[in-house]
């Protein structure tokens, strides 16, 4: 599909296009422009836009490496282990409850 950029238009996005896309009338949608290319995409919600910045983070990023290192080499450990790891290693946290 071609479409012919004008000045003083806006960009329209073939309706077939946007149909194969999925997205829907009255979606939340995200434009991105990098080196030439725009990328249109679905908003995430709140909660997922959290996760893909953790997963950009560099610890975060090594750990999920070091994590498949380990199972690709047949590390394995009981889940009882893995969760007592985790719980030693989050602090808790504490919620204030508003006063009446």
């Amino acid at each position: 599909m071609t479409v012919v950029v004008k000045n003083k238009e806006p960009l329209v996005v073939p309706t077939a296009a946007r149909r194969m896309a999925g997205f829907k009338s009255g979606q939340a949608l995200e434009v991105k422009a990098s080196g030439g290319v725009i990328t249109i995409v679905p908003k995430l919600p709140p909660d997922e836009q959290q996760d893909e910045h953790e997963i950009r983070d560099p610890k975060i990023k090594a750990a999920i490496r070091k994590g498949y290192r380990e199972f690709l080499a047949g590390k394995t450990r009981p889940i009882e282990e893995f969760f007592a790891a985790r719980a030693s290693s989050t602090r808790k946290r504490v919620r204030l409850r508003p006063s009446a």
